[in-house]
């Protein structure tokens, strides 16, 4: 396994696993003004994501799965509640202490892989080494490594127009653990691809979590992925709850 996995946290068991899960959610409430009332989505919602799980929420639209992801991603602050990110309750901190734990310890990918488009897979997956401050070359090494890892490492040069969906995918999902977080966020990663490719890049991505002892939040509606999944959780009025 190269350095740029291994040099990650190592997997533990994940559920009720070893250790301090990489994402807690505690008592967490989120309410929203409508109207002359209040429509409230997160009414108590307790979650633990362990490292080295992939954990797959999945609910009806408009239940409050984004807001959840918002919350875990430190995109949103709670009305009331922690979250809890490696540990380190998040509640009292400020924008730029926020934006520092996203920056380094938290991956994003969503349906829409969001890559830049003047800009090739090698590239792409450098970009937030580069914003954190790593050397081009070093950037450049390891890019290579995770695109190699995703099975892309032929691909790297071309742009995004260039690739395939599952491929464009594949891209994002190694560009958001670049920097080796502790959790990665996934909003319907496979939402748009079909069912074979769908499996493809699901089976990339878990390969990842398991090499690396990430923790994965991943909003789906393909119950057949989400039952490939260490736990499947939902939200009911208000809750997060196991099913």
């Amino acid at each position: 396994m190269s350095d740029t996995l291994t040099n990650q946290r190592p997997r533990q068991q994940p559920v009720g696993g070893a250790g301090a899960p990489a994402l807690r959610l505690l008592r967490v409430e989120r309410h929203y003004k409508e109207g002359s009332g209040r429509l409230s989505i997160l009414t108590g919602a307790d979650l633990a994501v362990y490292p080295g799980e992939t954990v797959a929420l999945v609910a009806p639209s408009g239940a409050g799965k984004s807001t959840v992801l918002h919350m875990a991603g430190l995109l949103e602050r709670p009305d009331a509640g922690e979250v809890e990110i490696g540990g380190r309750l998040t509640g009292s901190l400020n924008d730029a202490d926020r934006t520092t734990i996203r920056r380094l310890q938290i991956g994003f990918v969503y349906q829409f892989h969001h890559l830049l488009p003047e800009f090739s897979a090698l590239e792409n997956v450098m970009m937030p080494q580069l914003i954190r401050g790593l050397d081009r070359k070093e950037a450049a090494r390891r890019a290579t490594e995770l695109l190699s890892y995703m099975k892309l490492e032929p691909r790297k040069a071309h742009r995004p127009s260039e690739l395939s969906g599952g491929e464009q995918q594949r891209v994002a999902i190694a560009r958001a653990v670049a920097n080796a977080p502790r959790l990665l966020l996934a909003d319907e990663p496979t939402g748009n691809l079909d069912p074979k490719t769908s499996h493809y890049v699901f089976d990339a991505l878990d390969a990842l979590v398991r090499a690396s002892g990430l923790a994965a939040l991943i909003v789906t509606h393909n119950m057949e992925l989400a039952e490939r999944m260490d736990r499947r959780i939902t939200l009911d009025a208000g809750k997060i709850v196991e099913f």
